[in-house]
């Protein structure tokens, strides 16, 4: 897992309350345990209408098309669990989503695959919200460590995060990293549990 630090990068404003993961990436994605490509049907419903001709969601408009943050509505990513949600947004070059507030298991998805999802109050949202809307100008920076977002003016906005999930961002440690990080002690264990369990 890549590591999370500073972000900087233009923010795309997505106005929308109750955003589930079936409208982030629909069922039909599903089929693949890849985690490439899926960008292809984040949020294919939204930006494509029944016979395929897109409808000018805002990712795909020019001033978008290279967004790094997403800054969205309450509710975010509720609905069904599926990690195929954050691995779409990840694949479409978005590392952070900023939100009044997110359902808990794609909350807790989004750390496990390298993206910083922030809770704000809904008035800073809004402010950030306001600053997405200028398109390419809207270059936000989001510094983990310090745990600030700056925005395009140079306004600044605290966020608060897990001490334990901020050090694996920071560290780019998904569940297999941070088993990793054991290694030796592991090691160590079995090695033991051979002199002590010979048999087994």
């Amino acid at each position: 897992m890549d590591k999370f630090t500073t972000l900087s990068g233009v923010a795309a404003p997505l106005p929308m309350v109750n955003v589930d993961t079936d409208m982030i990436i629909p069922k039909q994605f599903l089929k693949t345990i890849e985690r490439s490509g899926l960008s292809k049907g984040l949020f294919f419903e939204l930006r494509f209408d029944e016979q395929g001709a897109p409808k000018d969601f805002v990712l795909d408009q020019p001033a978008y098309k290279d967004a790094k943050i997403l800054v969205a509505g309450a509710n975010f990513g509720c609905g069904s669990s599926r990690e195929h949600a954050p691995w779409a947004l990840l694949d479409a070059g978005i590392r952070c989503v900023i939100a009044p507030s997110f359902a808990d298991i794609f909350y807790n998805n989004c750390f496990k695959n390298g993206i910083l999802p922030i809770a704000l109050p809904q008035e800073q949202v809004d402010l950030l919200m306001d600053d997405a809307a200028r398109g390419s100008n809207a270059v936000v920076t989001v510094d983990l460590e310090k745990q600030v977002i700056t925005g395009p003016d140079g306004g600044s906005i605290s966020f608060e995060i897990d001490p334990f999930r901020k050090h694996c961002l920071l560290n780019g440690l998904d569940d297999i990293g941070l088993t990793l990080e054991k290694e030796s002690a592991i090691a160590g264990f079995e090695e033991q549990r051979k002199l002590a369990q010979p048999w087994a």
